[in-house]
């Protein structure tokens, strides 16, 4: 699986790891991981994201090495945990940077098997559909390669795999999942350090908890109450998006009330995006997103539409309808 990979990395002398506009725990902890294994192989390494990262992901060692400016230097880029041109769109707005996706190698790693490859630039793929993480597939990478894991590495593999399978609690982990993160154990990493550390940033100023409290007063539920959504509106996201991402306040307690079975955190924006998280208890949360073109994976997943708030709702009920009555036929 990996023959391709190692030689394009081989062969390489600046590599870029590029991740969608939607950083997540996954995609920052295997450029992170990337970034050490590669540069132990003597390769210099850009990590660029359009976005700045989130705060809930700045427990991670290295964060702010991530640039938001595309490296044209370098001579090879890795996309890490997407397949998707919608998330990589900031990017190939930037000037310049399409054209260099077309004329240099390519080499983009994930695991959503359920996702349609939509890239619209050459380019290999690295897809290991069995894998919770994209961080799993690297740390069997890493060994295959020959790639000593050190615990540099071993973190941030540690923390991409922990964030994509949920605390290793999702129906994606298997004992592979776990062997994975045993042998970063092995490798260094520190279980209760890590989690010290995120739980250290993920405190919440009393603005913070006063306001999702606010958030759980406004929750909707459709379809019978199995669809709980909520509405953050822009004013909202800028007041309070610099100290928490306001989807993560409420997301997990929508997906826990008696009855739920799909919890959606809606934002809107000035320029008519509307971006879509979602959390459910069914395996069908990418596809719910792949409606509105997002996707992700089966518990956890997001879209980006442009369009007002009312259409996305009554489309968001209709199709999250449509998947409850397929789960019902399913298991009749």
């Amino acid at each position: 699986m990996f023959e391709t990979f190692k030689t394009a990395v081989e062969t390489a002398r600046h590599i870029v790891i590029i991740q969608a506009e939607n950083p997540d725990g996954d995609s920052l902890g295997s450029s992170l991981a990337l970034e050490e294994l590669l540069g132990n192989l003597g390769k210099q390494v850009t990590m660029y994201c359009p976005v700045a990262m989130p705060k809930y992901l700045r427990h991670m060692s290295g964060w702010d090495r991530v640039v938001d400016t595309f490296p044209t230097t370098a001579d090879t880029a890795l996309i890490v945990d997407t397949l998707s041109d919608t998330l990589l769109s900031k990017t190939l707005q930037e000037p310049g940077v399409r054209h260099w996706l077309e004329t240099h190698p390519v080499i983009a790693i994930d695991h959503h098997a359920s996702v349609e490859d939509s890239l619209s630039f050459p380019h290999e793929t690295v897809v290991d559909e069995h894998a919770v993480a994209t961080g799993e597939t690297l740390t069997r990478m890493a060994d295959e390669c020959g790639w000593k894991i050190t615990p540099e590495a071993a973190a941030p593999l540690y923390s991409s795999i922990m964030a994509d399978s949920l605390g290793l609690t999702t129906d994606g982990t298997t004992a592979e999942s776990i062997r994975a993160i045993a042998r970063l154990v092995d490798a260094g990493v520190k279980p209760a350090d890590m989690e010290a550390a995120r739980r250290e940033l993920m405190k919440k100023s009393p603005e913070i908890l006063a306001y999702k409290a606010k958030l759980i007063e406004k929750i909707e539920y459709y379809c019978d109450g199995k669809l709980a959504l909520v509405h953050i509106p822009w004013e909202e996201i800028e007041a309070y998006s610099d100290q928490y991402n306001p989807s993560m306040l409420v997301l997990d307690e929508m997906r826990l009330v008696e009855g739920v079975e799909i919890a959606v955190a809606i934002k809107t924006y000035p320029d008519g995006k509307v971006t879509g998280k979602l959390r459910t208890n069914l395996p069908k949360a990418d596809k719910i997103a792949g409606y509105f073109g997002g996707g992700g994976h089966a518990y956890a997943a997001g879209f980006r539409a442009y369009d007002n708030y009312d259409t996305i709702c009554r489309e968001l009920v209709s199709a999250t309808e449509k998947i409850l009555q397929e789960d019902s036929n399913e298991t009749l």
